[in-house]
């Protein structure tokens, strides 16, 4: 039986500097190219959240990809940071925390907070309908995002990054179509997935109209709260949905409703070159390695 016709694992990742993070359940591989050319791996077996119920519990599983984004990637990119800079640069300790916290203050306020705040105004100033403004704070929520993964684009650093999650996608596409993972193999297999991060946003966007819709009205203060209260909630739906999207295409239905979601990742992946597609091959064949001796270890 071919590959692509077994259940596989749904295998995911995500780019780093110069590398790319490949996550099994039960492990995990990194794959960075240091300055002098060489690729680093490291490797790492999956321990708590990831080994809980709660990755079998639908609706609180959702959370598990809030871990690998604010945690897991905030830690594997440090590390692939760490390679590039070298020892004297270094990033640790309180600088790491301090960072983090900046940056995930500043992407609350920016994409949440502040959407808010602007969608509030048109119901003091001009009287909206709490549906219309709710819908309103979910354009300036989408167009916010968009703009920023456009404009982040834009730079030298970040558009290699995202050649590195171009090639993540490809490799992942790859395994599950049972194509040999080879860079030459792999080169013509679409960067799009419909398990990306990217299209999460959008859906994560989508939902938030809805569930912020059916609130209501609220004072300020409460608003701003419940946009922020109700992310790890709104995000387990998100996933619920992405989940049944991505195994329901064959349906042309399917497909049809999830192409805006496909089409947002042109934003955020570009062509990865033979050297990155073979970074993204090392990572993924170090987890699967893993992954599978964990897996005879444990049976």
């Amino acid at each position: 039986m071919a590959t692509k016709d077994l259940k596989l694992p749904a295998y995911g990742g995500q780019a780093i500097i110069e590398g790319v993070l490949m996550r099994g359940k039960k492990a995990l591989a990194a794959a960075m190219r240091s300055p002098d050319g060489e690729i680093i791996i490291v490797t790492e077996e999956l321990k708590g959240i990831y080994q809980t119920n709660l990755r079998n519990i639908p609706f609180l599983r959702g959370l598990i990809l809030l871990w690998d984004a604010l945690v897991l990637g905030i830690q594997y990119l440090t590390k692939s940071a760490n390679i590039q800079t070298g020892e004297d640069e270094k990033i640790e300790g309180p600088a790491l925390f301090g960072s983090m916290l900046v940056s995930f203050t500043l992407s609350i306020g920016l994409f949440f907070v502040l959407p808010a705040f602007l969608s509030e105004l048109t119901e003091t100033f001009w009287n909206w309908s709490p549906w219309a403004s709710n819908l309103l704070e979910g354009g300036i929520r989408l167009i916010f995002i968009i703009l920023y993964m456009w404009g982040i684009g834009k730079m030298k650093e970040v558009n290699r990054v995202f050649a590195y999650h171009g090639s993540e996608h490809k490799v992942i596409n790859a395994y599950e179509a049972g194509i040999d993972l080879t860079p030459e193999n792999i080169s013509e297999c679409s960067r799009e997935h419909p398990r990306c991060g990217t299209s999460f946003l959008l859906i994560l966007v989508i939902f938030s109209i809805i569930i912020f819709g059916l609130i209501g009205p609220l004072p300020m203060l409460w608003r701003i709260v419940t946009r922020i209260l109700l992310i790890p909630f709104i995000a387990g739906i998100a996933y619920e949905y992405m989940k049944w999207v991505s195994n329901h295409l064959d349906s042309k239905v399917v497909q049809f409703i999830n192409r805006p979601s496909m089409a947002l990742q042109q934003l955020t992946t570009r062509e990865p070159d033979h050297e990155i597609l073979e970074v993204g091959i090392a990572a993924f064949n170090a987890m699967l390695k893993l992954e599978n001796e964990l897996l005879e270890k444990a049976s």
